[in-house]
């Protein structure tokens, strides 16, 4: 998943998670976004809202990254979309396994 994941900000925390996974989807595929081909939409819980969407090329990822104003249409309102690179955190143990000590 690196360099393929982006964290998406801002659509409203209230909507299902399925419409928001829904609505994303639709925003990220357009090519006037920047988008492409996704392979994962997941809608993460907590009072904002937030998602990682994943693409199934690093350079749609870049793509959607360069674009700077990003706007979701829910009911007919516009929410701004703050779009930032995903940096997977690695485990104690992964790091370890990793390491060449």
């Amino acid at each position: 998943m690196a360099g393929r994941t982006v964290q998406v900000r801002g659509f409203p925390a209230e909507l299902p998670p399925d419409r928001a996974a829904d609505k994303l989807t639709i925003h990220f595929l357009r090519s006037r976004n920047g988008g492409g081909e996704i392979t994962d939409v997941r809608v993460l819980p907590g009072p904002q809202g937030c998602a990682l969407i994943t693409f199934e090329a690093p350079e749609v990822a870049r793509r959607v990254l360069a674009v700077k104003d990003h706007q979701l249409s829910v009911g007919g309102k516009k929410f701004p979309l703050e779009v930032t690179a995903h940096v997977e955190e690695l485990s104690p143990d992964e790091v370890a396994r990793g390491s060449s000590l």
